[in-house]
């Protein structure tokens, strides 16, 4: 059968009904996640670092690891479905009070705790719809499929970011900071909504899990059935290779990303005119975002001429190449160059490997196994960000971190993803 180009894809009518309501989540993310980096990171009273900006991710993204065990199981017990519309719902409740309070100034232990649960169903909602897609397009067309998905998300992911920046613009001009980012907030608490609405245009087990799964969950079954899902990659080393390989190239992102935030927050800019630096730091992720497009629209002329494991060494590689240029001149165009070129890298090689796990993954595996992935990529995210937040200067200017992130690249693509260790396996 052959493999379904993007337009058609877009005009698919299952798929598209996927797509509507995965990117729209995702541009809701985007504007929820600005409203947490300017109330945290760009707010006058607020001195950034590289700590701060560190542990912000970790609040973001460890939710996840910590419940992802049971997760897996519960996507391939119970309608995927019910688990994004119940899901959104729940988020949205949760920004309410976040809005709270944010409009309160409140920055202890409360906010982190909502702003965990928060994220933590972020987790769940794509890894249920990323488990959902091969179920409704045909394995030729899965590199295209996830190329649209993920990719368009994460563009959505940007320009709900970009919609953020500038809503907190207009709301300044009638509230204080904290008040701008609460009415940000009860704005993406609106998204959230819509978006589990637009889930319900799937029918209740359109994406899974099929019914010979539909069996009792439990945290035991999700601790075990996890490893069952180690056990399934052990027996793919190519998969579990992908899996890290994409993992590395995650972390090494986002330590880049902590130098990004320091350098437009401390030194590109007044620290005085923290907004500037928030101005900075969206072009940066609009080309980051311009990156993510390209590298996902070739990734599927790369797949077809190089094939998937060639594909992913060769973009694990050229990531490696312009991080090198910001470790030796700490300026606004090497960081724009490495935003643009290093995500359209990572990009090409997150789809490349999302379509060779599906390929490989009987559906009876699938949810536990993006579990799997999930927390191995959320672990590397978070490392990332804590190795930069411990090398890292409050000024951004760093020779060791961007040097470090081309040498474990480079160094992935030629020894960990060696052709006689990362090729096709049954």
């Amino acid at each position: 059968m052959q493999s379904l180009g993007f337009v058609d894809l877009l005009k698919h009518p299952r798929l598209s009904r996927l797509f509507a309501a995965r990117w729209l989540g995702q541009a809701t993310d985007g504007l929820f996640q600005s409203a947490l980096a300017s109330f945290v990171l760009f707010s006058p009273e607020r001195k950034a670092s590289a700590l701060s900006a560190a542990l912000a991710f970790a609040v973001v993204l460890l939710p996840y690891s910590l419940i992802g065990p049971f997760v897996g199981t519960v996507l391939d017990r119970v309608s995927r479905q019910r688990a994004v519309f119940f899901s959104n719902l729940f988020r949205a409740t949760s920004l309410l009070l976040i809005a709270f309070l944010l409009s309160q100034g409140r920055t202890g232990v409360e906010l982190t705790f909502v702003v965990l649960i928060t994220f933590g169903l972020n987790r769940l909602i794509l890894a249920a719809l990323s488990a959902g897609l091969p179920l409704l397009v045909d394995g030729e067309s899965l590199i295209s499929a996830n190329a649209m998905a993920v990719t368009g998300g994460s563009v959505l992911l940007v320009i709900g970011g970009g919609i953020g920046f500038g809503l907190r613009k207009v709301f300044d001009s009638f509230h204080n900071a904290d008040k701008s980012d609460a009415l940000m907030i009860l704005v993406a608490a609106i998204g959230y909504v819509v978006a589990s609405l637009l889930i319900l245009r799937l029918k209740r087990n359109e994406i899974g899990p099929l019914a010979h799964q539909k069996t009792e969950a439990s945290l035991s079954h999700g601790f075990s059935e996890m490893r069952e899902g180690f056990v399934f990659l052990a027996r793919h080393s190519d998969v579990a290779r992908g899996i890290v390989a994409t993992a590395i190239q995650r972390g090494g992102l986002n330590s880049l990303l902590i130098v990004a935030i320091l350098l437009e927050r401390n030194t590109f800019h007044s620290s005085l005119k923290p907004e500037d630096g928030l101005s900075g730091i969206a072009v940066a992720l609009s080309l980051s975002g311009v990156g993510i497009t390209i590298g996902a629209l070739v990734a599927p002329y790369g797949v077809k001429k190089y094939g998937r494991h060639r594909w992913i060494r060769a973009m694990m590689f050229c990531s490696g190449l312009t991080p090198i240029f910001l470790a030796i001149s700490h300026t606004i165009a090497p960081l724009f160059v490495a935003a643009f070129f290093t995500s359209m890298c990572g990009q090409s090689l997150k789809v490349t490997n999302d379509a060779l796990v599906q390929s490989k993954i009987d559906d009876y595996y699938r949810g536990r196994v993006f579990a799997v992935y999930d927390v191995v990529v959320n672990g590397a995210i978070v490392s990332g960000a804590l190795i930069a937040a411990l090398l890292v200067p409050a000024s951004g200017k760093s020779f060791v971190v961007p040097a470090l992130v081309s040498v474990v690249y480079i160094t992935s693509a030629a020894w960990f993803l060696r052709p006689s260790r990362f090729s096709f396996s049954l």
